[in-house]
């Protein structure tokens, strides 16, 4: 599914209206369209009740279009209208009179002991008060109807919500609350999906999501550059296993990981990498983090230079630079810790050191310590990198960082607040899928956003929204079996917005895995690891 933000909904309307359609036709397809939703749910015999609460706009317009059907369906329908005026003038409005549709104005029930009885008598209720825009928290009588709403829509309710496009109260581009909103089970998104409805809480309150569509142009639609992260669209960047294959075919990952304090990280990163499919991962950390239990023993080790006990030094540069031939991808992050030395090994090791940044995409530049002041020889290639974790909260500290990095080699996976590091901000834009786009075009690089709604966002504009919130992947180190997912698939060639729509898809199965056999309470990220090949597997198949 196509996602969209308001203006860019408002936009593809007023194109389609004036490449021949008109308003009142958009309207009607999308009434028509919310009405088979309705039918498809509820059944088309006549013995169910619907109240379609209409408001004052077009939302409330798609409403009476979507009652007058219903009732041509031969289904019970009512209205209850807030704020919508001159009926004589509203075609719509016009048509559900001539079909003696009741009504009743929230106007003349200011107790709303009308609306309550209608409410208990509904087994449908279409929510059509305001749809998307909203800008402005809903209060005084919307907001009471609302709350009667949601009062009476309990488990054992008798009625079910559909709202049409945009659950009211629900911010269209953010998914926030503004002060209440209507608890939907349905939402009918007419012509493309609004991508509040897959950002929490708004995809709380959204329900499951179904599409009505009003004829948009198919041309206008190519240039919308959003979408939904689904099984068919990421099920072509698997990388192909052939049976004539050897551990070499599935290339080789270097994870740079771990620390005194962090040990673990490193394990469940390089197991990440493992366990979808790549064929060697190599393990680089300090010598004194080398002996710590977890490791997987498939995992081979590169012991690196440490500045203090457990403590990467900037000379573990030179030790990654000797071995880094023949690796695929590379990983840097994981629980490395925040000290000084480490910030100055990761300064090095991407050629950041001010005195000799260059600008150059193609390779990067260090210092061997041999050379004289002022001297550089070409470091070898660094292979694509994900950085995460403490290589995100690192990069931060170094100035002027997305000036001089290389553009499109870097997948960068940070949570919010590693992001607002990034940023240099206080607080992030409250649409998180215009920050992740926004900040992939600034830097040139991939962008994963995590969180229960994941983006993945390219430079060109592309990004795709994955709305898997689940409790069960709420604990310490699922984030390192992810970044070390999408390593590993880069280390098999998937391209890096393939790689990370990839990982980002496979770890979120992998957590329903998790949840399905073990709850959501109490699982570990250790748990992901041996359900990352049976995601793979479900998805293949």
């Amino acid at each position: 599914m196509l996602l969209v933000s308001t203006e860019q909904m408002r936009d593809l309307e007023q194109a389609a209206v004036d490449a021949g359609a008109t308003w009142s036709s958009l309207m009607e397809q999308a009434g028509w369209g919310v009405a088979q939703e309705a039918l498809r749910r509820q059944g088309a015999a006549q013995t169910w009740r619907v109240l379609v609460l209409v408001g004052p706009g077009n939302n409330g317009g798609d409403g009476l279009v979507a009652a007058r059907h219903l009732a041509d369906a031969r289904v019970q329908a009512g209205l209850y209208i807030w704020k919508r005026s001159n009926p004589e003038q509203d075609a719509n409005w016009q048509r559900c009179r001539q079909r003696d549709l009741p009504e009743t104005l929230a106007s003349d029930d200011p107790d709303r002991q009308s609306l309550h009885r209608l409410l208990l008598d509904a087994d449908l209720v279409i929510d059509a008060l305001l749809g998307m825009g909203i800008s402005r928290p809903v209060t005084g009588e919307l907001a009471d109807i609302v709350h009667s709403v949601n009062s009476l829509c309990e488990p054992q309710a008798r009625f079910s919500v559909l709202s049409i496009d945009v659950p009211t109260g629900i911010h269209s581009d953010t998914g926030a609350v503004m002060s209440v909103a209507v608890q939907a089970d349905l939402t009918v998104a007419t012509g493309l999906v609004k991508r509040g409805l897959l950002c929490y809480p708004g995809k709380f309150f959204a329900g499951a999501i179904a599409l009505a569509d009003i004829g948009l142009p198919s041309r206008d639609l190519e240039a919308i550059m959003s979408e939904t992260l689904q099984a068919e669209r990421v099920r072509a960047f698997l990388p192909a296993r052939p049976a004539d294959s050897h551990k070499g075919t599935f290339g080789k990952v270097l994870v740079i990981a771990g620390s005194l304090h962090y040990p673990g990280a490193a394990a469940l990163a390089t197991a990440g990498a493992g366990r979808v499919g790549a064929g060697l991962v190599t393990l680089a950390t300090g010598r004194n983090i080398l002996g710590a239990s977890g490791r997987g023993p498939e995992v081979t080790l590169l012991p690196l230079p440490e500045a203090d006990w457990g403590t990467i030094g900037p000379e573990a540069a030179e030790e990654i630079f000797k071995q880094i031939e023949g690796y695929q991808a590379l990983l840097i992050g994981p629980g490395l810790g925040h000290e000084e030395p480490t910030r100055l090994f990761l300064q090095r090791l991407l050629g950041l050191e001010q005195p000799r940044i260059r600008s150059r995409v193609g390779f990067l530049t260090h210092n061997t310590g041999a050379k004289t002041e002022g001297e550089q020889r070409p470091a070898p290639t660094l292979p694509p990198i994900v950085l995460d974790a403490d290589g995100l909260n690192l990069l931060a500290q170094i100035e002027d960082w997305p000036e001089h990095l290389p553009k499109e080699r870097f997948i960068f996976t940070p949570h919010p607040g590693e992001m607002k590091r990034l940023l240099k901000v206080e607080e992030l834009n409250a649409d998180l899928v215009q920050v992740a786009t926004d900040a992939a075009a600034r830097w040139g690089q991939i962008v994963v956003l995590k969180g229960a709604t994941t983006i993945v966002a390219a430079p060109d504009g592309r990004s795709l929204v994955h709305a898997g919130g689940n409790a069960a992947l709420a604990t310490a180190g699922t984030g390192d079996v992810l970044s070390g997912a999408i390593a590993g698939l880069l280390a098999q060639g998937v391209d890096l917005f393939g790689a990370a729509a990839l990982g980002v898809y496979l770890h979120a199965a992998a957590g329903v895995l998790v949840r399905e056999e073990l709850g959501d309470a109490g699982p570990l990220a250790s748990d992901l690891l041996i359900r990352l090949p049976r995601a793979i597997k479900e998805l293949k198949h």
